[in-house]
């Protein structure tokens, strides 16, 4: 049995459909819900959740930010070039413009967060299975 799995009936918010539009930039399933539709502001809101292991890939977001509200489970964050971060519900990351990044589920907890997120992203490549199995925190 995978640990938070109340996550997936949704902690706060819905989990939203399965999150298809970005499926090429996520390793594993994840799901979205669009919390703030209004065309006049540049900020997107969503809640996303990961299953157990689902991360995405390396990104930078250009001309923006993004904001991370944990809201539920156990995940990850890393910044390119420091040391993993062990994420649970209450936790707050901030990522600055330019700052190469990837974030996701721990690999025995469902994990969801909302993403306060402005500015264009660059995908990059997937955090490879070697990778996200040899980490410290996970």
């Amino acid at each position: 049995m995978m640990k938070h799995e109340e996550v997936k009936n949704g902690v706060i918010f819905p989990i939203g459909e399965k999150n298809e539009a970005f499926a090429q930039y996520f390793v594993g399933q994840s799901y979205l819900k669009n919390l703030v539709a209004d065309p006049d502001i540049n900020v997107g809101v969503g809640n996303v959740t990961f299953e157990p292991e689902c991360r995405n890939n390396w990104h930078i977001h250009h001309d923006g930010f993004q904001v991370l509200l944990v809201t539920g489970g156990e995940g990850l964050y890393q910044e390119e070039g420091k040391e993993v971060q062990f994420l649970k519900a209450g936790d707050i990351i901030v990522t600055h413009d330019g700052v190469k990044h990837w974030h996701g589920a721990s690999k025995d907890s469902w994990f969801e967060h909302i993403a306060i997120t402005a500015g264009t992203p660059e995908w990059l490549e997937q955090v490879s299975d070697e990778i996200y199995t040899n980490l410290k925190n996970n």
